[in-house]
């Protein structure tokens, strides 16, 4: 049932017009690099300062504060360049353990940020103590790791 769909996915207009367009696929996949970059310096930045390392003249809530519109605009830029890709070769997605390792990476990560990690950084940094500050920040930069991992497993294989 789930393969059906993605067959569907592909075989619409819009990924059959993707994968015929000799400039759509590449100008797509850019903007959707554009997006890893952006984001992945949103992350850095905020979990690199859990960890104690940097910018250690602002708090972790204004750093967080600060990057949280380039975070949000970077993400909804991927979903929607990355969902724009996935239409263009579905099937392919579908047999491909990376594309699974990426989204089940992306829900975990995108409901961590948004809950866990984003209760640490708006919460007093004495109240939260640096052992857990830091271990937020390594599982942040796992999940998100493994979102950008699995996105260019399926990409160079």
């Amino acid at each position: 049932m789930l393969f059906h769909f993605f067959q569907w996915i592909e075989n619409w207009g819009l990924g059959e017009a993707i994968r015929e367009s000799k400039w759509l696929f590449p100008v797509i996949e850019s903007v959707h690099l554009l997006g890893l970059a952006v984001i992945g310096g949103a992350i850095l930045m905020v979990d690199l300062r859990l960890m104690g390392f940097g910018l250690r003249r602002q708090s972790v809530r204004q750093i967080a504060g600060d990057v949280q519109p380039w975070l949000i605009g970077s993400l909804i830029v991927m979903l929607i360049s990355g969902f724009l890709l996935f239409t263009s070769e579905a099937t392919k997605c579908y047999y491909h353990g990376a594309f699974w390792v990426k989204m089940t990476s992306l829900a975990l990560a995108i409901l961590f940020t948004f809950t866990i990690r984003r209760s640490v950084t708006r919460a007093d940094a004495d109240g939260i103590g640096l052992a857990r500050s830091r271990l937020v920040a390594v599982v942040s930069l796992a999940l998100w790791s493994g979102v950008g991992i699995g996105g260019r497993w399926i990409g160079f294989s």
